[in-house]
């Protein structure tokens, strides 16, 4: 499959969950996000990877309407990604969530069949197994009654990946899922996000620690406010686009020099 470089700018693409043209956000005059075009591909595991300050996270954020771009557009499969809302989960970064919002685990969870349920929907025991089987699979099936406040970092962030589970959807957005979480906690999202992309689901994720992209995932999308590349780990994850996105030593020290390898 061929590289996607910055400069090559792709067509829409009808089997893509995610595509992304002429994406360009700004924080007053400086842009976070500048003229971003890339295709995620279907049924893969991509980091978005960049330096502080990259866009990475302001470039979801945009993608899913939560902040207003300048200038761009957003589809998935072809379609204006607001019509397919229903079928993409989104899971914030844990330092952008009110931990002392009184609610419990189940609740938190529950939170992801708002769409099915509606506004007055009725709860039925069946969407409660439903949360219960997604809390079992992040291995927290034993704190559905404990407030959401009195949970570890690591706990907090497997509920929320419950509550992206119990969506059901196709396409997973991540940001940085494994920032601040202990290794336990690391082993199992991630255990969890492999099961989901042998479902075929795609998962998109904003990482930032370089020594675990070629373990993790199967595609990398480096990112400095404008696009430097993206395609296949072993093609994009070089010194040479490593050093684009970096400035070089930076990226080469973070690695522990894999990608010299």
């Amino acid at each position: 499959m061929p590289l996607e470089l910055v400069g090559t700018r792709p067509a829409p693409n009808t089997d893509s969950p995610l595509s992304i043209r002429g994406l360009t956000v700004s924080y007053g005059e400086k842009p976070a996000v500048f003229s971003v075009d890339v295709n995620f591909h279907p049924s893969q595991m991509t980091a978005i990877v960049g330096p502080n300050g990259a866009g990475k996270s302001t470039l979801l954020k945009a993608a899913l309407g939560i902040i207003r771009p300048l200038s761009g557009q957003v589809t998935s499969l072809g379609r204006p990604l607001q019509e397919r809302r229903a079928q993409i989960a989104y899971v914030p970064q844990r330092a952008s969530v009110d931990w002392d919002f009184p609610a419990r685990v189940l609740d938190v969870v529950m939170m992801g069949l708002a769409r099915e349920l509606g506004l007055l929907g009725r709860v039925r025991a069946s969407h409660r197994a439903r949360a219960m089987a997604c809390l079992d699979r992040v291995g927290m099936q034993g704190f559905a009654h404990r407030q959401i406040g009195q949970l570890s970092g690591g706990q907090q962030q497997r509920v929320f990946l419950a509550r992206a589970l119990a969506q059901e959807a196709d396409l997973y957005l991540l940001d940085e899922p494994f920032a601040g979480v202990d290794a336990a906690t690391e082993k199992a999202i991630i255990a969890v996000l492999h099961g989901l992309r042998a479902e075929g689901k795609t998962v998109i994720a904003v990482h930032h620690d370089l020594a675990t992209v070629a373990e993790y995932f199967d595609r990398v999308f480096l990112i400095n406010t404008t696009a430097i590349a993206e395609g296949p780990v072993a093609e994009v994850f070089t010194p040479d686009h490593l050093q684009a996105a970096y400035g070089g030593r930076l990226a080469l020290a973070q690695m522990g020099g894999a990608a010299a390898g």
